[in-house]
């Protein structure tokens, strides 16, 4: 579900307190992607939302999460926006913001 291994590499590159203001950065923009998300976007901006949360899904490593992202982001692009489980999307979110908030060592355990 999460990409922990994107997140040790980024620690790696710019280092442990860079990436937690990076991470904190992310995880509100996502959680205000998420807002218009349920605020029912039109058909045009669900397209746009989807590139959006996926964008910051695949910075933080939420792997399971930005892949629903990429597949709503595919249907709007062809013409299949009703296609989408944003219900779907919303609980994939939710289920990897709580395994993101217990860290790596939680999510092995599972």
């Amino acid at each position: 579900m999460i990409d922990w291994e994107r997140l040790q590499t980024m620690r790696d590159e710019i280092g442990s307190d860079s990436l937690q203001e990076i991470v904190l950065l992310f995880l509100q923009e996502m959680d205000e992607g998420i807002s218009r998300l349920q605020s029912a976007p039109s058909t045009e901006a669900l397209g746009a939302e989807m590139h959006f949360l996926k964008g910051c899904a695949l910075n933080l490593g939420f792997r399971d999460f930005a892949r629903l992202c990429q597949e709503a982001e595919t249907l709007c692009a062809q013409g299949k926006a009703d296609q989408v489980d944003i219900s779907r999307i919303l609980a994939c979110h939710g289920a990897s913001r709580a395994v993101f908030s217990e860290g790596p060592d939680a999510a092995d355990a599972t």
